[in-house]
């Protein structure tokens, strides 16, 4: 490996790769490397998306999220239509199951029209043309919301930045960094590498790989796993596109879903529950360091006080595949538990704050020859390119490179 470049990237995901890519056309002087500590790139958060490029609705108009998803969704419609990327425009409904649901699905629709996003707002007549087995009050029509397959993304970008010169390193974790002779040098399992600059893509990892660069973080990561269930080959015509309920806005997670992928599987999910490990994608995997760190950390409890009501709920359905199929069933009445079997499942680095607030927006860091994105999800792989060159603007404002 050669060792010396101007600004090393930490995380190979789809953020690190868009990371590398808005600073390769910012900054095309400058020498890239990026850092995964993964045999392979894309291995965590990019790797187990659902694979939804989401239009913007949901977001608070002039947050990152915002402004970030919107911009990205048309770069990465762009980039998928280059490098001959399938993407299926199979648009979104979002439906309102309760009363006590429509003011905040009247919420939804202002917001997507605050966003510039392409919203309707829908009877059940007309959701029954879309979904004839979709089930609600009102409902949100969502049309530009689309899907693909982030893995493909990530192997075209891989193709892109290899073929213009940045190095990019598998089974490169960084286990500690330190600043010698006006240079930052990140110890990893197969060299010592040197950078004038890094910006922390690390996810999972992104709060300890920001307070090992010497960053004063007042956000701790919190995994939360996200289990899927998918629906049996024969039953998979019960959903045309993506169903999605109207969401809690005291959580920032969108509720168990129904999404139809560019192979043609159909996911149900993801829930949310409290995972043991950072990297905790079954019930049983437990890294005690790392528990005790989140046991240990204010915030944890604080948030837990907030929501141990919702988290109960949420451990009881991972442990319940019949509560997990009624909560479909709010969606998609007809759908029955032998229509489901267990999928896979991804684990989301949540930002939690001391007061216990999870941190709704992305939270991306900028300091004097480092820049940490402590906080990118939903809809962070839909935003990503987005993401990418606002990264790549601070580093030509904060580090002073051109």
């Amino acid at each position: 490996m050669d060792n010396s470049y101007d600004i090393a990237i930490i995380g190979g995901g789809i953020l690190g790769l868009a990371t590398a890519r808005g600073l390769g056309e910012r900054i095309p002087r400058a020498r890239l490397v990026v850092l995964e500590k993964e045999a392979k790139l894309a291995t965590h958060q990019t790797g187990n998306n659902s694979g939804v490029i989401h239009s913007g609705i949901y977001y608070k108009p002039g947050s990152y999220k915002a402004k970030l998803c919107v911009e990205g969704k048309g770069l990465m419609l762009d980039f998928c239509q280059k490098h001959g990327i399938r993407v299926d425009h199979v648009g979104k409904v979002i439906v309102a199951t309760e009363q006590a649901e429509l003011p905040r699905l009247q919420m939804l629709y202002e917001r997507g029209i605050a966003n510039g996003v392409p919203v309707e707002m829908i009877e059940p007549a007309q959701l029954r043309e879309i979904e004839p087995h979709a089930s609600a009050l009102r409902a949100i029509r969502s049309p530009s919301t689309a899907i693909v397959d982030y893995k493909e993304v990530c192997a075209a970008m891989t193709r892109e930045l290899t073929a213009r010169g940045v190095a990019i390193e598998t089974g490169a974790g960084v286990t500690s960094i330190r600043r010698r002779a006006g240079a930052i040098e990140l110890v990893t399992p197969r060299a010592v590498v040197r950078a004038t600059r890094i910006v922390n893509c690390a996810g999972l990892y992104s709060d300890l790989v920001a307070r090992m660069a010497g960053a004063k973080v007042d956000v701790r990561i919190i995994p939360f796993r996200g289990e899927y269930y998918m629906i049996r080959p024969e039953r998979q015509d019960i959903v045309r596109g993506l169903i999605y309920p109207v969401p809690d806005p005291e959580f920032p997670f969108l509720g168990v879903h129904l999404t139809r992928t560019v192979h043609g599987e159909v996911e149900a999910g993801p829930n949310a529950v409290l995972a043991f490990a950072r990297e905790g994608y079954r019930f049983g995997r437990v890294s005690p360091a790392e528990l005790a760190g989140t046991l240990a950390y204010r915030g944890f409890w604080q948030m837990a006080r907030k929501y141990w009501r919702t988290g109960s709920y949420e451990m009881y359905r991972s442990l319940s595949k019949n509560a997990f199929v009624q909560a479909l069933q709010r969606l998609v009445p007809a759908l029955r538990p032998e229509d489901v079997t267990r999928g896979g499942a991804g684990v989301r680095a949540q930002a939690v704050s001391p007061d216990g607030s999870l941190v709704d927006d992305f939270r991306i860091v900028a300091e004097a020859d480092a820049i940490h994105v402590l906080n990118a999800p939903s809809p962070g792989a839909t935003a990503s390119l987005a993401i990418g060159r606002h990264i790549a603007g601070l580093a030509v404002e904060t580090f002073g490179l051109k």
